[in-house]
């Protein structure tokens, strides 16, 4: 194994060299973090886990998760504060790991990146089917629904991630006033539905409580994990952030808290409204108040809903050629794909790739199988990235730490074992088809990579 690492102070001074002005504030990366973690999780698999996986205990599905989260969003903020660069856990691997390690990892969180955002427009499509049905419009069923499932296509999907991939290409600039919008309006939704259903809970439904058991439980947390992962997004908008060593910290921790207090809130509200079982719906929120007879407040949901899950795909395809850039920097991929617009100073031709590939996945593959796919390659990338936190510590004891995890080692290790217990709850299924991601990387490194790395350009 190639076990050669890259300097970080190389890291450093390529991160400085910058391309466009930095445009991101505080508030845009709490919003981009907040945008990110609450999309298809809450308003998607919270009935779908419910119904199949954890019953109303979803909510500590959640709370497990959230800790994990928790856990690792913190290993993140000590990296991101260090080694600010749009790599993230790829450059970070690289700096600790050597290059090999370093580019099954930027693979991994290539096909993390690109399986979430299908996933999330699937979910998507179901707020659309259901919102347009309320005003008598019928689209036709086998463009709903992904080959995967028995469609023809998931088109609605499909159009939906190319339209915010041209978006993106507009420059952060430009585009983060309407994500902040976009966000703002899915927050706003959250707050309708908690408003509305909180009169119609009926506490018998959350009897029996825990129907599944603790096995059900965990196995809702691995896959609810998948709602969390806007919070490692932001580690890649380094680059474009003010502040950084200040900035993403604090996004981190309050997108996270924020994110967990109306996960927990919702997934008791449909729970205790709706029976679990009768949850295993895409359009969950909308669904719980069409049963208690609320079809404004439905409209209104699922009208939001349509605007806000783009944020999601917003904030995932701007994360996944974040990682193209830098691996392309770093000759894993070809360098043509790092260049920046002129114009708009994004990486449109990496935007593009990311896009493309996405609304691929969403207009064939189901959404839940898609869910399973990205926890797997996130809790690696997870272990991974708090194993980083000790390597770096011993081997570069001198890198300056603006934050610092504390606790010493506890926190990184509590880390990996919560992403290990999670790893080992996620199906075959979804294993087999990261291992076949996987051996794509490895011919394409075997066949490309290794012959192209170059350390001088990596940043």
């Amino acid at each position: 194994m190639n076990s050669k690492r890259i300097d970080p102070r190389l890291v450093l001074r390529n991160a400085q060299k910058a391309d466009h002005d930095r445009t991101l504030g505080l508030f845009d990366l709490t919003i981009l973090g907040v945008g990110a973690i609450i999309g298809t999780g809450i308003l998607v698999l919270t009935g779908i886990v419910a119904a199949e996986d954890a019953g109303p205990a979803v909510t500590f599905s959640f709370l497990i998760a959230a800790i994990a989260s928790g856990l690792i969003g913190l290993c993140y903020a000590e990296l991101t504060t260090s080694i600010p660069n749009s790599g993230g856990a790829y450059v970070y691997s690289w700096v600790t790991l050597g290059q090999l390690p370093a580019f099954f990892t930027g693979w991994t969180l290539l096909g993390v990146y690109v399986a979430t955002t299908a996933t999330v427009a699937n979910g998507w499509t179901g707020y659309l089917k259901s919102f347009l049905q309320e005003f008598d419009i019928l689209l036709p069923a086998s463009l709903l629904v992904p080959a995967g499932a028995g469609g023809i296509v998931n088109l609605p999907a499909v159009i939906m991630i190319l339209l915010v991939t041209v978006l993106l290409t507009r420059g952060t600039g430009q585009s983060k006033f309407v994500n902040n919008c976009l966000v703002c309006i899915k927050l706003l939704i959250i707050f309708l539905f908690i408003f509305v259903s909180v009169r119609d809970v009926n506490p018998s439904n959350w009897h029996p409580f825990a129907p599944y058991g603790v096995r059900g439980i965990i196995t809702g947390a691995g896959t609810v994990f998948f709602s969390f992962l806007g919070f490692d997004a932001l580690a890649t908008s380094a680059e474009d952030a003010k502040d950084v060593q200040h900035t993403i910290p604090r996004a981190i921790v309050y997108s996270l808290v924020l994110s967990t207090i109306l996960y927990i809130i919702v997934g008791l509200l449909m729970t205790g409204v709706v029976k679990y079982t009768r949850l295993n719906v895409s359009e969950a929120m909308a669904f719980v108040l069409l049963s208690q007879g609320h079809r404004l407040a439905a409209q209104l949901v699922s009208a939001g809903a349509i605007l806000g899950i783009i944020a999601v795909v917003y904030a995932f395809i701007y994360a996944g050629a974040n990682i193209t850039k830098a691996m392309s920097r770093g000759g894993f991929l070809p360098s043509h794909w790092a260049k920046l617009n002129s114009h708009s100073g994004s990486p449109n031709r990496a935007l593009w790739i990311i896009g493309c590939l996405s609304a691929l996945l969403a207009g064939v593959f189901d959404l839940h199988y898609l869910a399973l796919i990205a926890n797997v390659g996130s809790l690696i990338v997870f272990f991974i990235v708090s194993l980083a936190v000790i390597l770096t510590r011993r081997q570069y004891p001198a890198l300056e730490r603006p934050f610092k995890v504390p606790g010493g080692k506890i926190i990184p290790i509590l880390s990996m074992g919560v992403c290990l217990l999670l790893l080992v709850n996620i199906s075959g299924a979804a294993w087999l088809t990261y291992l076949i991601w996987l051996v794509a990387g490895a011919v394409l490194y075997g066949l490309y990579s290794r012959h192209h790395v170059d350390l001088k350009q990596q940043g």
